[in-house]
């Protein structure tokens, strides 16, 4: 599902990045820490307005990084509104007056990325900024503006992401799948041991045995959750991944809706429209939990403007005929079928394609649970973790009573 990054340390600590440069986020009276509630704080729904300490911040992050127009403007001319959905990290549109010229080639509108709470470690935003880079050479990705250690500044695509019933709609579908299997065939210059989804999710287990929460509605909800018995929980998912095949690729491992813009400049019966965004948990990884995540995120909508800001709905998942849709798609597209395989070598593929998705989508769930109970804890931006990771671990449940 979603996106975050500090050290160990950082995230023990419960501190941000954006409390080192001074950004403050929106709706911060109504954040998840503990000294916040929960829906009673969030009566008018999402934070709409950009206060004057942020629009300061990025107003220089823009002068020092654009350069030319950019900076001869003065801070009451510069232009700057909240892109709403980021669960991860804080989105700005940036953009100059309508009555500048640009110089040559830049830009008029910029996106500014402000990291939220860091839990995957300097190392991971470090590997992170090195692939968004390559990939915008390759022009698979946006354009980088500018780095910096709260964030960066991007090339901001007319555009927009997709919706979550979008993904249900079979030309999308099979679309979705031929990126996921142009981003799998990539060779990039990273660990090419799949490591990252186990220390992951161990670390994980790790700061949630060690988290405590104080206001009543949280510890309630909290409690709720460790009443599943995670440990030996993750410790049975480990042993029913092992004994599921799955080869390993680049995988982008958050293939969401937030995550897939559908581009404005596209002609509509052309391919080629989509373009996968958002590189942060991106890692050499097990192709199953690419698939796996992307299933689980059908059942989510993450635009829903009222707390907890978000929706489920779990008779979303796709059925057997939507799977094997987006299957058959991205071996086509990757040339995956063995060669000179008849159609029962083919079904038989298949057939084993869908259990092996369909396991690790209970790894998805898993990671996403551990995760949103960390941010419930250090996350200042507006949504509900508690409810998305018991809504998370209610799926996990109820999947695994039908693939193992």
């Amino acid at each position: 599902m979603l996106k975050i990054a500090a050290t160990g340390a950082d995230a023990a600590k419960g501190t941000s990045v954006n409390a080192a440069v001074n950004l403050r986020v929106p709706g911060s009276r109504g954040g998840n820490g503990d000294a916040d509630s929960e829906a009673e704080f969030y009566p008018k729904g999402r934070t709409e307005e950009v206060d004057g300490d942020t629009k300061g911040k990025a107003y220089a992050f823009c002068r020092e990084f654009l350069s030319g127009m950019w900076k001869s403007i003065a801070e009451e001319d510069f232009q700057i509104s909240i892109i709403s959905g980021g669960l991860s990290n804080l989105l700005y549109l940036c953009k100059l007056p309508d009555h500048v010229e640009c110089l040559a080639d830049e830009p008029h509108q910029v996106l500014l990325r402000i990291y939220g709470a860091i839990l995957q470690g300097v190392e991971s935003l470090v590997l992170e900024s090195v692939m968004f880079a390559i990939l915008a050479e390759r022009a698979l990705g946006p354009q980088l503006y500018g780095i910096f250690p709260a964030g960066r500044l991007e090339q901001y695509l007319p555009s927009c992401c997709l919706r979550t019933e979008q993904l249900r709609d079979p030309e999308l579908s099979a679309e979705i799948a031929k990126k996921v299997a142009c981003f799998h065939g990539m060779v990039m210059p990273f660990n090419k041991e799949p490591k990252w989804l186990v220390r992951t999710i161990d670390r994980y287990m790790d700061q949630v045995l060690g988290l405590r929460f104080v206001r009543d509605a949280q510890v309630k909800k909290f409690n709720k959750l460790m009443k599943h018995n995670l440990e030996a929980e993750l410790k049975d998912l480990w042993t029913l991944l092992a004994a599921t095949p799955s080869p390993v690729v680049f995988c982008h491992n958050d293939v969401q809706p937030g995550n897939i813009l559908m581009l404005d400049d596209s002609d509509p019966s052309s391919k080629g429209k989509l373009m996968l965004i958002d590189f942060e948990y991106s890692s050499y990884n097990h192709r199953g939990f690419d698939f796996g995540n992307h299933f689980c995120e059908w059942i989510y909508d993450y635009t829903h403007d009222q707390w907890p800001f978000f929706r489920e709905n779990m008779d979303n998942y796709p059925n057997r005929a939507q799977q094997l849709h987006f299957i058959r798609n991205y071996l086509s597209e990757s040339n995956g079928y063995a060669e000179d395989a008849g159609p029962e070598d083919r079904a038989r593929q298949e057939e084993e394609m869908l259990l092996e998705v369909n396991r690790y989508a209970l790894a998805s769930h898993f990671f996403w649970g551990l995760w949103s109970i960390i941010q419930a804890k250090i996350s200042k931006i507006e949504f509900g973790y508690l409810d998305y990771a018991q809504s998370r671990f209610e799926a996990y449940f109820k999947q695994k009573k039908l693939f193992t």
